[in-house]
């Protein structure tokens, strides 16, 4: 007798494991995904941890065919969002599953009974508790690598979705972008850009030496990140408890070559770029556990690599194509030649954002991946 799906919601941190680890084991033969750090995805679920429950409520779940996990999903109500936005609207996340029509019929009929109790009209997604989290499911570039700050999902995700009547709400796009040396015309020409842009408006690159230098720049950087970001799709100002969280993240990660901060005279941010070599074979090894051995490898990672991962770019508005971004480019082309780098790869960027596309124009871009929010009302 064939068995039925179950869903069941996750609450012990037992659970809460099984939850993180489905992807794993989903992908686990796959070359192309890449898991993110495990604990972090851990402490998300967690209300203790993740500060966005100051403004979230989330409730994960599983699915089951008998004793077997065949799918995953969590659902997101962001009252800051909606509040900000003016709608009612639930988010779906990290949503995983096996090419199964009932497995996720059964997974998006949850989050939507959840969404409805709960006064939502609309469900969109995948989303996160917030911006700097994963967001978008995969809908081009099945055949490339993922990064540790992006999903990766199967292309029978969309026909499931499409049978479910979601649709499209928009799409962010990926780039990779080649790299030369010192006497390739663009980095010449981004050189040229730099130095007159310096000259002209007088604002200057910090000196760091080390991650100690970045401290004092830390909540200024973020407190431009909500400033740049906050007319972009979904976004909520970052907490300060947040800034925290995501500092911890990122900052062990990033060395002075390849993170870039402007300011003027009175040591005001005006903008800022900061990137890290890819971690994304040595995440793939240790399935996002960093403990006890996969801090090695990512380490490794960090010094021997020829991809540069670019996280964030932040510009004061007043400022945005001004010029200023071409400084901060500058400053990381120079450090990915002193480490021998030869690709550059964007996070997700909205599509309709034309002034992050433009500054691509004067390389050899490819467009490899693209990755799209759904949205269904209910």
């Amino acid at each position: 007798m064939k068995d039925s799906v179950v869903i069941k919601e996750v609450v012990t941190k037992a659970e809460r494991r099984i939850f993180v680890d489905f992807p794993n084991r989903l992908y686990r033969d796959n070359p192309y995904f890449v898991p993110a750090f495990f604990n972090d995805d851990m402490q998300d679920w967690d209300p203790k941890l993740n500060p966005a429950f100051s403004y979230c409520e989330a409730k994960a779940f599983l699915a089951y065919k008998g004793k077997e996990v065949v799918g995953r999903i969590g659902a997101i109500l962001s009252h800051a969002a909606n509040e900000k936005w003016g709608y009612k609207r639930m988010r779906f996340s990290q949503v995983d599953f096996i090419d199964d029509r009932e497995v996720s019929a059964l997974l998006f009929k949850t989050v939507e009974d959840w969404a409805r109790e709960k006064g939502c009209d609309e469900v969109h997604g995948p989303l996160g508790f917030c911006d700097l989290d994963r967001e978008g499911m995969l809908v081009e570039g099945f055949d490339k690598r993922s990064m540790f700050i992006t999903y990766y999902n199967h292309p029978y995700y969309i026909d499931h979705l499409a049978e479910l009547g979601y649709v499209k709400d928009t799409d962010w796009i990926e780039h990779l972008l080649p790299l030369g040396d010192e006497n390739s015309t663009t980095y010449k020409r981004l050189k040229r850009i730099s130095d007159a842009m310096l000259r002209r408006t007088g604002y200057h690159k910090v000196q760091i030496k080390n991650k100690l230098d970045f401290a004092p720049y830390i909540k200024k950087a973020f407190e431009l990140v909500n400033i740049a970001y906050a007319p972009l799709y979904g976004v909520v100002e970052l907490n300060e408890k947040q800034i925290k969280k995501y500092t911890n993240k990122f900052l062990p990660l990033v060395n002075k070559d390849l993170c870039c901060l402007i300011v003027d005279d009175n040591d005001e941010l005006m903008g800022f770029g900061v990137g890290a070599p890819s971690m994304a074979e040595a995440m793939r090894k240790c399935h996002g556990h960093l403990a006890p051995f996969g801090w090695a490898g990512v380490l490794k990672s960090l010094k021997f690599n020829d991809t540069l991962d670019l996280f964030l770019i932040a510009i004061r508005p007043e400022l945005q194509g001004s010029g200023v971004n071409g400084i901060i480019m500058e400053h990381l082309y120079t450090g990915c030649i002193k480490q021998g780098i030869r690709f550059a790869e964007t996070g997700p960027q909205l599509e309709t954002n034309h002034k992050v596309h433009s500054q691509w124009k004067m390389f050899n871009v490819e467009t490899h991946k693209r990755r799209r929010c759904f949205i269904k009302k209910i």
